[in-house]
């Protein structure tokens, strides 16, 4: 696409496509969030206040419990993981639908040396303790504070993140 386009674009209120390798060969794109597990943004939309997401996780066990006030759609891209509130365990190639309002607890089972699955969040993640109440969120705009300061950590800049910002 030349300037001319993309000054179009911009005039038009229209936004530049992305077309990247979701999983990256440079390891530094993963950003950390808890020990074992990293995020590599895909898109962070901020108007809309959702954002898409490969989910790594490289350990076994519970990693959160939480709720979404809406929808959240998922691919399994590699590896498994469950929810102790329901029966059925998500699968590589497998997609998942969360109902909006819904609490469920992420579990990756010991076997499973990496899982990554392609989330849809919309709206934020409500962060919950055992008796239901919320401990922490996040949301779009927390998502990319956390990339700008891993992308400035790391030797990337804070504009890394940019790219991927809508």
């Amino acid at each position: 696409m030349n300037a001319q386009d993309m000054n179009l674009m911009q005039v038009l209120g229209m936004q530049n496509e992305i077309v990247q390798k979701a999983i990256p060969d440079d390891e530094r794109i993963w950003v950390p969030q808890a020990p074992g597990v990293h995020f590599r943004p895909l898109m962070m939309n901020t108007v809309t206040g959702g954002w898409f997401n490969l989910l790594r996780v490289r350990k076994s066990g519970v990693l959160s419990r939480h709720r979404h006030p809406m929808a959240v759609y998922g691919l399994v891209l590699k590896g498994s993981w469950r929810y102790l509130e329901h029966d059925w365990v998500a699968e590589e190639g497998g997609f998942v639908y969360e109902p909006p309002g819904e609490v469920h607890t992420l579990v990756v089972d010991e076997g499973v040396d990496e899982m990554i699955t392609m989330f849809n969040v919309n709206g934020a993640m409500l962060y919950l303790d055992d008796k239901g109440d919320t401990v922490g969120y996040e949301d779009v705009f927390t998502k990319i504070n956390m990339c700008r300061a891993h992308y400035e950590e790391i030797g990337l800049g804070t504009q890394f993140i940019d790219q991927f910002v809508r």
